[in-house]
C-alpha cells in the first residue's frame, strides 16, 4: 500500500493541536540509518487507510518530498471518544534486517470440517493474530489456517500449522500455544447425556432379569 506524507517543522502539544484542527495528523518515522523524521498526513486519507487490514500488517510505501521509502506502521494513538487519530508512528524497513510484528490469522473451511458438518460443534479461534519474525521480503499480509480437518474434542496448536517460508513464530515462552478450540454445543451435550441416561436403566435391567430366572 502507498500513502503520502509531508514534512512537519513544528512539534509540541500546541503545534500538534493546531495541526489536527486543520485536518492533518502528526506523526514520526524512525529507525534505520536516518534520523527520526517528523511528518504529517491528511487525516481523512489516513482514517480510511487504517480501516484496511493490510495497512497494519504489510510493508507500506511512503512518499515524502517526491521520494519513496519502505515503512511499517508501529503505533496509532486514537482520541478517547472522538473518531480522531491523534498521532501515528512508522518504522523504516531495512531489507537485510529481520523484523518482528503481528499479522492477522485467517481461519478458513471450518464449515467443511467433521466437527461442524457432522458433529455440530462450535469452532472458537483463541487468537486472531500471530507475532512473527522474518525478513521484510518474506512478510506475509496474513497467515491462512485450514480448519477442514477438525473433529470433536480437538484443539489446533501452533505446531499443527505450516508457516510461510522464512517465517518463524514468536511465542514469548509458550512453546505450542492453542490457536483454535472445538467444543460440542449445549444441545449436543444434553442429547448425549440423555442417551447415556436412557441406556443406564436398560443395562441394569438385564442382570435383574437373570436373577429372577435363577430363583425360578
Amino acid at each position: 500500500m502507498k500513502f503520502v506524507a509531508f514534512e512537519r517543522s513544528k512539534q509540541g502539544t500546541g503545534a500538534s493541536r493546531r495541526l489536527r484542527n486543520t485536518g492533518r495528523t502528526p506523526g514520526i518515522v524512525y529507525g534505520g540509518e536516518g534520523q527520526p523524521q517528523l511528518i504529517e498526513l491528511d487525516h481523512n486519507a489516513l482514517w480510511h487507510a487504517l480501516k484496511k487490514e493490510a495497512f497494519h500488517s504489510s510493508i507500506l510505501e511512503m512518499e515524502l518530498n517526491g521520494n519513496a521509502s519502505k515503512v511499517l506502521l508501529r503505533d496509532v494513538q486514537m482520541h478517547p471518544f472522538r473518531q480522531l487519530v491523534q498521532h501515528i508512528d512508522f518504522q523504516r524497513v531495512d531489507a537485510r534486517t529481520r523484523l518482528t510484528m503481528k499479522v492477522p490469522v485467517h481461519y478458513v473451511k471450518a464449515e467443511e470440517s467433521q466437527a461442524v458438518k457432522l458433529e455440530h460443534c462450535v469452532v472458537t479461534p483463541v487468537i486472531s493474530d500471530l507475532e512473527i519474525s522474518c525478513l521484510p521480503g518474506d512478510l506475509p499480509e496474513f497467515i491462512e489456517v485450514d480448519l477442514s480437518g477438525l473433529k470433536k474434542g480437538m484443539s489446533l496448536h501452533l505446531a499443527d500449522i505450516n508457516l510461510p517460508k522464512g517465517v518463524s513464530a514468536v511465542t514469548h515462552g509458550k512453546k505450542n500455544p492453542v490457536l483454535v478450540s472445538v467444543m460440542a454445543t449445549a444441545a449436543e451435550e444434553s442429547a448425549a447425556e440423555g442417551e447415556a441416561a436412557a441406556a443406564a436403566p436398560a443395562a441394569e435391567a438385564k442382570p435383574a432379569a437373570k436373577e429372577a430366572k435363577g430363583k425360578k
